[in-house]
């Protein structure tokens, strides 16, 4: 397969999974915050607006404050937010189109209805009705991934799009993690209020309902870290994520012509599963959940450019002018 047909597919995947963590993201916490304190929902905004990146200026030179209209704004529409929900799609139907005889018709289809949902969305109605609208992207999100391991064979390309979906889910699961976690930290001392944020966490990952069913009502911040970071069962776990991503890159590199090549990523991986795999959840609370979730997503980033050194690179080798100089000059 082309590097860049598997590039392609590689980056659809990832981007129709942002556009669909940070919907949900944005869906959640949007009616969780409408009770709230003036101050506290201003801190619960500016958590968010955190969720692909620290201290980023854009937000702060974009909107005077942080509020839910500001924040969906710049999340959702803003043009010059390169991770907002319409430049993800957008991007991912254009990936999608260069791709399209590897991808079934129906693949298409369903990334083409999304794209138009969103464009054509007048904004004034959408935040009229934020949360019908905000779960209607999140179903047509889903419904590209159940559309794709329905229609396409499970080979190479297929691998690649799970490959990145997976990568981009535990990075955005994490990063979710991080901007809540701060934020819950103010709470502890009132146990109703703490409860409150951890179901918000839980549900910004889809994790309430599995939760609940695998904790027997259990609701504290050591249980619920835990699920979301080492679970081996639920889909948005950190580490279900890593080992999917493991097993896709096993797969992948089981039709690679240049397999010591294909070690590097999987290697990598490897020791980051293992990282995990062999936590001790009560080393990483409090103070130390900030600095560990930092050195995780630097890792899964630096993942992330030698999957791209790996297969991705489409560098041209120019042919050497020196011979033809030194042949020129004799003449």
């Amino acid at each position: 397969m082309l590097s860049r047909v598997a590039e392609s597919l590689y980056w659809m995947a990832r981007y129709i999974e942002r556009a669909e963590d940070v919907t949900r993201l944005l869906a959640v916490n949007f009616n969780a915050l409408l009770d709230a304190q003036p101050a506290d929902a201003r801190q619960g905004w500016e958590s968010i607006v955190r969720i692909n990146g620290d201290d980023d200026p854009l937000f702060a030179e974009t909107y005077p404050e942080a509020n839910s209209q500001s924040v969906i704004q710049y999340l959702f529409w803003e043009p010059l937010n390169p991770n907002s929900v319409v430049t993800c799609i957008t991007r991912a139907r254009e990936n999608a189109r260069g791709v399209r005889e590897q991808i079934s018709s129906e693949m298409w289809e369903a990334v083409n209805r999304l794209y138009f949902l969103t464009r054509n969305a007048e904004r004034a109605d959408a935040l009229n009705n934020a949360t019908q609208f905000f779960d209607l992207i999140r179903d047509r999100a889903q419904a590209i991934q159940g559309i794709t391991s329905a229609t396409m064979t499970h080979t190479e390309p297929y691998q690649f799009i799970q490959l990145g979906l997976y990568l981009e889910r535990a990075d955005k699961t994490a990063r979710i993690l991080d901007t809540k976690y701060m934020y819950l930290n103010r709470f502890l001392s009132s146990p109703s209020e703490s409860s409150l944020q951890l179901i918000t966490l839980l549900r910004s990952c889809s994790a309430f309902e599995p939760y609940r069913r695998s904790s027997a009502g259990q609701l504290d911040v050591e249980s619920v870290v835990e699920y979301l970071l080492i679970n081996h069962e639920f889909p948005r776990a950190v580490l279900f994520c890593l080992n999917r991503c493991q097993h896709t890159l096993e797969e992948i590199g089981e039709d690679t012509t240049v397999p010591t090549k294909s070690d590097a990523p999987r290697r990598m991986l490897g020791r980051l599963n293992a990282d995990l795999e062999y936590l001790d959840i009560h080393e990483i609370l409090g103070e130390n959940m900030e600095p560990f979730l930092r050195r995780f997503l630097t890792r899964l980033n630096s993942i992330g450019d030698e999957i791209a050194r790996t297969y991705f690179n489409t560098s041209i080798i120019l042919p050497d002018e020196r011979p033809r100089q030194q042949q020129q000059q004799q003449q």
